[in-house]
């Protein structure tokens, strides 16, 4: 652990405090495939399905979740644009420039079934529905406070039967690691991510990311070519 407490003793240099804590979160641990495979379907049923689907399978932060607007996602583009955050006087703010995203089906298919809920809730709520905006709010139209939403999440983990130890920036770091997993190049992942460099991205998910590394191998198969390669190779000569 000692590598892991120099790292984010670093990141405290250069990086805000919430990001650093990100990085100490997302060092401990993340859901595995069956996991995640578990808490999407102790979703289906909860207010906060389109939020878990978003965060795990796009990868999007907890807190950029919580502030998407309906006006940022196009259904029928099948996109949402999210702002990325950015280090400014020691704090964590969101600059001007988004990025979009391309979500996949079942993501579209959440956002509906959200933007359905939020229509039967604003009707219930009459003159109490104070619009935002936002696509999750509470059922008067409220935006979602950070710890209510922690609340909510861990009801969902807790009967996926995950306990209720999780919080949603561990969706994130699941994200990560089923990426890496799946062999996607830390530099796409950074990317899809919003970092601005892959070196980020390495430092905050060291634990999820699992390199391969080729260019040696390449390289020598090169120099000293396979069996099978050098007698084609003679055949084709003679």
């Amino acid at each position: 652990m000692q590598d892991v407490r120099t790292a984010l003793a670093k990141m405290a240099v250069t990086h805000s405090t919430a990001t650093s804590q990100e990085a100490h979160n997302c060092l401990t641990r993340a859901l595995t495939l069956e996991r995640a495979a578990a808490l999407l379907a102790a979703a289906e049923d909860s207010r906060l399905h389109a939020y878990v689907v978003l965060c795990l399978l796009a990868g999007v932060r907890s807190e950029g979740a919580r502030a998407l607007a309906w006006d940022h996602v196009d259904l029928d583009a099948k996109t949402i644009s999210v702002w990325r955050s950015v280090r400014a006087h020691g704090d964590t703010e969101m600059n001007r420039s988004r990025r979009t995203l391309r979500v996949r089906q079942v993501a579209v298919e959440a956002l509906q079934a959200q933007l359905r809920r939020q229509a039967g809730e604003r009707s219930r709520a009459g003159e109490l529905w104070q619009g935002s905006g936002l696509v999750f709010t509470t059922s008067v139209g409220t935006p979602y406070e950070s710890h209510n939403l922690r609340r909510d999440f861990r009801r969902v983990t807790a009967a996926a039967r995950l306990g209720a130890r999780w919080v949603p920036k561990e969706l994130r770091a699941s994200f990560v690691s089923m990426m890496s997993f799946q062999g996607v190049p830390v530099e796409e992942i950074a990317r899809l991510a919003g970092h601005a460099s892959s070196r980020t991205t390495e430092v905050v998910y060291r634990r999820e990311l699992r390199p391969v590394i080729t260019t040696g191998a390449e390289i020598m198969d090169q120099i000293f070519q396979p069996k099978q390669q050098r007698e084609g190779r003679a055949e084709a000569a003679g």
